[in-house]
């Protein structure tokens, strides 16, 4: 015990307390500014994860429930629902533009069941094309909703070091400033100054690294999704050229 007590008298800690009444208005301002960041950046870091889990779980559902039907629009027919799955978004608005195109050519979707037929034949490939499109315009409209919000995330990144650092300089200028009008050159005149000056910076970087490895993790997450929506896509797509577009 008494061994704890003396390491913890020799460790040099700082008195955050102490340095932030020490610093000038405006790094108080600055750090203010970063606490309320970090709370922001925390925020979406953990929103963002728990919506991203969510949608690779969902997605996970889907594809099983979708890989096991017959025909490419058995879950359509069932009226299945995976909210959360970008995936589920692409399905949904594929199949009620390929039930369109199908009723173009006489062939109600409702009518088909969970099966799979020659005469099922009835698209060609303009059409097949137009299809495409419209998946491929869902994938893009999934992977921006899930970049929503990141933007926010790297600005805390780049910013926070750098207001950190305005607030350090600001406050070493008005410290030896203080230390010229005063006529006094000891340190013990600049020192409560300069402790406060790089509190900012200090607390700079504490907003700037968790939300540095938050955006990381974040964005390879949503880079894997977004892989899964592409193969998904062309997965789809592929269904639906086997099953209803004329040959030759």
């Amino acid at each position: 015990m008494d061994t704890f007590d003396s390491l913890l008298t020799t460790m040099p800690i700082a008195d955050v307390a102490s340095a932030f009444w020490d610093s000038t208005l405006p790094g108080q301002a600055i750090v203010i500014l970063l606490f309320l960041g970090s709370a922001a950046a925390w925020t979406i870091m953990w929103t963002k994860g728990t919506e991203l889990r969510f949608a690779s779980a969902s997605s996970t559902e889907f594809l099983t429930a979708f890989r096991a039907g017959a025909n490419p629009v058995s879950l359509h027919l069932r009226a299945e629902d995976h909210a959360g799955s970008p995936l589920n978004t692409i399905y949904k608005d594929g199949c009620r533009a390929l039930e369109a195109e199908l009723q173009a050519q006489g062939l109600h979707v409702a009518e088909m069941g969970d099966s799979v037929s020659d005469s099922y034949r009835r698209l060609t490939l303009n059409q097949l094309e137009a299809l495409r499109t419209v998946v491929d315009r869902n994938v893009a409209d999934e992977a921006l909703n899930l970049e929503n919000q990141m933007g926010l995330l790297a600005t805390a990144v780049s910013a926070a070091p750098f207001l950190g650092l305005l607030g350090t300089v600001w406050g070493v200028m008005d410290a030896f400033s203080g230390m010229a009008i005063s006529g006094s050159a000891a340190l013990s005149a600049v020192a409560p100054g300069i402790s406060g000056a790089l509190l900012t910076t200090i607390v700079g970087l504490l907003v700037a690294l968790p939300s540095m490895i938050g955006y990381n993790m974040l964005s390879a997450h949503i880079r894997r999704i977004s892989v899964q929506m592409d193969n998904f896509a062309q997965e789809f797509i592929s269904e639906i050229q086997n099953t209803y577009v004329r040959e030759g």
